[in-house]
């Protein structure tokens, strides 16, 4: 089984009264650790504080969290390859039925996992897409966070399953796209770069952001839009990212009211994940 610590102690139960258990109530963040470093260690722990204060999760002191991972990867052998941790904060145990009222302090869920060896192969040869079938819900409120609700996901990929294709891209309910089923997207037109706008739903990636700094400090023009399928088939390059993979170039997209596929270029994505390479620093877990 992979190494596991909750609330500070290694160890791999947690109580079946724990909300995250009975309703997703909670959120989490992954990441790569390589190197002996968890890369953009600042950026996730970030997101965290983000996501728990749009869900009125209250924890108190977060230099617990980072001294619980930084005791983690100190105390478990199995960091000597790379490998992916995953924080998990559930709001904790207890309240009467969905409400809130009386939970215990949240819990804090640690994990290590292998790195997808597929993601790799993505980086280097590209992927095709499918059009996913099923469509996110609008709901700003969760709008960017990754909480622990992953329904839509698990719709999405099943349907994946049944296709012949890498990943989707995933639209919302009124046809605008958002995401793929496990990355962020970016696409260009001539010079022009676009990603789409997360204020309704999906999952404001740690990379996604990153990217977006990297393109700001080097002058790329990038707009953040509401657009349809339909701006993705007049690109010139389309490319998936998220904090594992980093940039994954898209060689086709297949729509589908289309029966030909899309082709893409493959050039400008490569230069990003070289500027990925050049700029992206681990940073230590040890920050109070």
């Amino acid at each position: 089984m992979h190494a596991m610590m909750v609330n500070g102690q290694l160890q791999q139960q947690i109580s079946i009264a724990d909300r995250g258990l009975l309703y997703g109530d909670g959120c989490f963040t992954t990441m790569a650790y390589k190197q002996s470093q968890l890369e953009l260690f600042d950026a996730h722990l970030e997101r965290l504080r983000f996501a728990c204060d749009r869900l009125a999760i209250h924890l108190e002191d977060w230099s617990v969290l980072i001294e619980q991972v930084s005791n983690f990867v100190q105390s478990t052998q199995v960091f000597q390859q790379d490998s992916v941790i995953k924080i998990i904060i559930t709001r904790g145990q207890g309240g009467r039925g969905y409400s809130p009222q009386g939970v215990s302090a949240p819990n804090l869920i640690i994990s290590q996992h292998g790195l997808p060896q597929h993601y790799h192969d993505w980086q280097t040869t590209g992927i095709k897409l499918s059009q996913s079938p099923v469509n996110l819900a609008l709901q700003p409120l969760l709008a960017g966070i990754k909480h622990l609700n992953r329904l839509e996901q698990v719709l999405i990929k099943q349907a994946l399953l049944k296709q012949d294709f890498d990943d989707a891209i995933v639209c919302d309910t009124n046809g605008i796209v958002v995401e793929s089923s496990v990355a962020n997207v970016f696409w260009c037109k001539k010079d022009q770069w676009f990603t789409p706008s997360l204020a309704q739903c999906g999952v404001d990636g740690v990379m996604r952001n990153h990217i977006k700094a990297l393109m700001q400090n080097k002058s790329v023009d990038l707009q953040v839009v509401s657009h349809s399928i339909d701006a993705l088939l007049e690109a010139d390059e389309l490319f998936v990212c998220n904090s594992l993979m980093q940039v994954v170039p898209v060689l086709e997209l297949n729509c589908l009211d289309r029966s030909k596929p899309k082709l893409f270029t493959q050039k400008r994505s490569r230069e990003i994940q070289s500027w990925i390479d050049g700029t992206l620093t681990p940073s230590v877990c040890t920050h109070q």
